[in-house]
């Protein structure tokens, strides 16, 4: 007579810790979309007024070369190409050193070296992702500066340190989703090989790598949203002049590094405050089109592991 009344007791609350875990999951996700919507709906108000309220014509804000918010007899120019031509070089110039130095470091760890060799280098790679931008910023400002001023034309600021800065900076990130990638992949793709007779050069190139392909290019397009969006650090070394780039070694700007410089000194409403709005939904617009960049890949790569 005493078993049944325990037995509902122990369902009722089974039944209300379901119903606890499902009302936090709920409330949480509902607070992420309402922050997303509020975000997206802010920044997009923002930015649009210079379209709709200001009359800045698209074409000359995404093309133009001038960018003079005071403006010369009164006629102010919001040409943001430089702005954005700067953080698409250097995001791609990061890249293309980053990458294969990242996915190079990640079939070491995990296909060539000895265990000891992963004990220590995952926690130095960890390490380098903890490290904060600013420490980044002023590494390259004490030594990557000096030296191409040393070793290149110009004066050491320019597109040349700021690729350098950000592919140390994006390395960690590449390396850690690679290493993943890698230890993802079932064991027996690996003993075919071996039974096959290919060697373990033959395996690495001929069937790790293709079949672990889309979790490494993850891996390249999270360090490059990473890039794309840094600001502190770029700002440090890139030279922040307002003009288009002639080569590696000449000073440039990113969307990211005027945002920081100018955002403070504008009066809201002004058109020059909405032009800097405008240069944010870029940068928003161009962190979905990473996002959904990476969730194709990795869709990519559940279709080839069925």
């Amino acid at each position: 007579m005493q078993h049944v009344p325990k037995e509902q007791d122990r369902f009722k609350r089974h039944h209300l810790e379901e119903l606890t875990g499902k009302t936090f999951a709920y409330v949480s996700i509902a607070i992420l979309l309402v922050a997303l919507v509020a975000i997206t709906y802010f920044i997009a108000s923002k930015g649009l007024s210079t379209f709709f309220k200001n009359d800045v014509n698209l074409f000359n804000f995404l093309f133009g070369t001038e960018w003079s918010p005071e403006g010369d007899m009164g006629k102010p120019s919001f040409g943001a190409f430089p702005f954005i031509f700067g953080s698409f070089a250097v995001t791609v110039l990061a890249a293309l050193i980053s990458a294969p130095l990242g996915i190079g470091a990640a079939i070491f760890m995990n296909e060539i070296a000895p265990a000891w060799g992963q004990k220590v280098l995952q926690p130095v790679i960890e390490l380098l992702v903890g490290i904060p931008s600013v420490v980044y910023g002023f590494v390259g400002l004490s030594l990557v500066v000096p030296f191409m001023r040393e070793r290149f034309e110009g004066v050491g600021f320019g597109l040349a340190s700021g690729m350098v800065v950000l592919s140390v900076m994006i390395l960690p990130t590449i390396t850690s989703v690679a290493l993943d990638s890698l230890k993802a992949l079932p064991i027996k793709l690996k003993e075919a090989s071996f039974a096959l007779g290919a060697t373990r050069w033959q395996t690495i190139s001929k069937v790790l790598v293709p079949a672990a392909l889309p979790g490494l290019l993850t891996g390249v397009v999270l360090g490059m949203t990473r890039a794309f969006g840094e600001a502190l650090a770029v700002q440090m070394v890139i030279g922040n002049s307002q003009k288009l780039p002639e080569s590696l070694f000449d000073s440039t700007s990113t969307l990211t590094s005027v945002l920081t410089l100018e955002m403070g000194n504008t009066i809201a409403g002004s058109a020059h405050s909405n032009a800097l709005w405008s240069l944010a939904l870029i940068l928003l617009v161009m962190s979905f089109v990473f996002i959904l960049l990476i969730r194709f890949l990795g869709r990519r790569g559940q279709t080839h592991e069925r």
